[in-house]
């Protein structure tokens, strides 16, 4: 999923089985404001494992949050409204991480107090099994899942869940099992439920079974079923474009009262059984969220923790840049401080269509100064080094490092103007394109200076922030090198790398924003998400991402990370390294 300065989607960070390790790690994108903050190496990306959890781990009730009491109201502050409610219309993370509170899906991810992840069965009594190698997936329904009103939760509720996304009025959500079921023109092969049609490849034969049967095998089906985009939505309740408003809820909390732009209030909701729910649990009595606050704001509010913010969190409004130093330099404030990596890896990519010359390309990965563009965003703050194309949250991940990154993070001028010189390439032009705001002013003249040490001459093309992506996603666009980050879209290397490298993915307004077209990238890309096994399916994604960093496709720049605050007065707030936001899953008013 691409980032831009709100719009970052769901992504998810996985281990299967637990016989790799990754970090327990959405961001705001490539920032606009004017921060400028330093900060000292760290430390290696400390890794925990995550894995796919059993039928006993799928049952409920949640572990319980030390220390943890109920009652009380929790308050929420944030910049924007949630933009969807309607889980088929959910793909970007602060809505996903709201629905946990009222929509459940098939499968789900829990987190263990070590901090350890499972993919684990939400409204399902385990992950799925397929006996086809992924073709064929069977779930059958837990006992006792229920709907606000206290009707039972259905297999026919899960079909028509995922019939409803091929509606038309459905634009936002993500397509993968459409696309899967009914090619990629989907919406022409089926209209959708509400004329009374179904999808004959998601079976029914009883109210707790549901069976779907795909074209060709999809491995990971089970992990793109727990995407919020796939949540189940009652036919008795739809309002179909309404329902973006106020879904009903199958979660702990229902909606009360939902005021545009102003305000979210949820309570209780009295037909939830907690020994269904291995994922959430439920301490408030209720929450009230409220939008229309800057992070300046919040992050001032925060820190001086008056009246009511002192039960107050916040999704998404992180630490704004100006006072990362202040906050992380008060011990005071250490207590309720949440710094992780998020899933999104940020690039410099290079336009293949343009720069063909692999020398070329290989001095501009070793000239580029990190150091210096990542102190200018934040610092440590902002991003630990990236030594791969695939996060360290996403299964299979390996750092690699083959220019030597960590070693030189300022960039290596001598060794970039040396490969120049084998390619007799002295004096290429690289035409940088970028977002025309102040920080980005300033990270471009950073680049600037290290590429002309290099031996390139540099050509700055400041581009419309707005329209920034439009921009570089144009397949014959006239830039060399552009900024970009992506996540994964759920926890295997699949949606962490074809997206943006594979070559027959290249379109106007597509993600392969490198214009890397390499049969060998190709094939390999194929035959990686045929792997049935899903340790040796990352094995074989990791293999990927080293063909493509020795074919010096594109820069990678950081990993990215997240610090936030939260209110003195409330317990169990987490980092959700699979959003990388703020968890409400575990919250309590002290």
């Amino acid at each position: 999923m691409k980032m831009s300065s709100r719009k970052t989607r769901l992504a998810a960070a996985i281990l299967v089985a637990g016989a790799l390790a990754v970090t327990t790690a959405c961001s705001s994108g490539h920032s606009n404001s004017d921060g400028s903050k330093a900060g000292a190496s760290k430390a290696p990306v400390k890794t925990t494992s995550i894995s796919v959890g059993t039928a006993a781990d799928s049952k409920g009730p949640a572990a319980a949050e030390p220390g943890a009491k109920k009652g009380g109201t929790v308050n929420m502050i944030d910049r924007d409204d949630f933009s969807h409610l309607d889980p088929a219309q959910i793909y970007m993370n602060y809505n996903a991480e709201v629905s946990l509170l009222f929509t459940r899906q098939l499968t789900g991810y829990k987190t263990s107090e070590d901090g350890s992840q499972k993919l684990v069965g939400d409204l399902a009594t385990d992950t799925g099994t397929t006996t086809d190698g992924g073709k064929t997936w069977k779930f059958t329904l837990k006992d006792g899942v229920k709907w606000q009103d206290g009707s039972p939760i259905t297999s026919a509720d899960v079909k028509y869940s995922i019939e409803r996304t091929y509606a038309s009025f459905i634009k936002s959500g993500p397509t993968y099992i459409q696309g899967w079921l009914s090619g990629s023109d989907y919406r022409s092969a089926y209209e959708g439920p509400y004329g009374g049609k179904h999808l004959d490849a998601i079976q029914t034969p009883d109210d707790k079974t549901v069976v779907i049967t795909f074209p060709e095998a999809h491995t990971d089906a089970n992990f793109t079923l727990a995407m919020t985009g796939y949540g189940i939505v009652p036919q008795a309740h739809d309002t179909k474009e309404e329902y973006d408003k106020k879904p009903f809820s199958s979660g702990p909390y229902q909606i009360t009262e939902h005021v545009t732009d102003r305000s979210l209030d949820l309570e209780r909701n009295p037909n939830w059984d907690p020994a269904t729910d291995p994922i959430r649990n439920a301490y408030p009595d209720k929450w009230h969220m409220a939008f229309g606050v800057q992070a300046q704001q919040s992050t001032e509010r925060f820190m001086a923790d008056n009246g009511d913010d002192k039960n107050t969190f916040s999704f998404h409004n992180q630490v704004h840049p100006t006072f990362i130093d202040q906050v992380k330099a008060d011990e005071k404030l250490k207590p309720r401080t949440l710094e992780g990596l998020t899933p999104y890896v940020d690039y410099y990519y290079i336009n293949n269509t343009r720069v063909k010359d692999q020398k070329v390309r290989e001095a501009l990965i070793k000239a580029f100064p990190h150091q210096q563009t990542r102190q200018l965003q934040g610092g440590t703050s902002y991003g630990d080094y990236a030594t791969a194309y695939m996060s360290p949250t996403v299964l299979g991940y390996e750092s690699y490092d083959p220019y030597g990154i960590l070693k030189k993070p300022q960039g290596d001028p001598e060794a970039a103007k040396a490969l120049l010189t084998q390619a007799n390439a002295v004096g290429t032009s690289i035409v940088y394109a970028y977002n025309n705001t102040p920080l980005q002013q300033k990270v471009t003249e950073a680049i600037r200076d290290a590429l002309e040490k290099a031996g390139f001459k540099f050509v700055p093309k400041p581009l419309d922030a707005k329209t920034y992506y439009d921009a570089i996603g144009q397949v014959n666009n006239e830039y060399d090198l552009y900024w970009g980050g992506w996540g994964a879209d759920w926890p295997t290397g699949y949606t962490s790398l074809q997206p943006v490298w594979d070559g027959r993915a290249i379109a106007d307004g597509a993600s392969n924003y490198a214009h890397l077209n390499d049969p060998e990238i190709n094939a390999a890309i194929d035959a990686a998400q045929k792997v049935a096994d899903p340790v040796e399916q990352g094995k074989a994604w990791a293999a990927i991402d080293k063909k493509l960093q020795d074919k010096a496709v594109s820069i990678p720049d950081v990993y990215q990370r997240s610090l936030s605050l939260y209110g003195s007065g409330l317990g169990g707030v987490k980092f959700d390294t699979l959003a990388g936001l703020q968890s409400p899953l575990n919250i309590y008013v002290k």
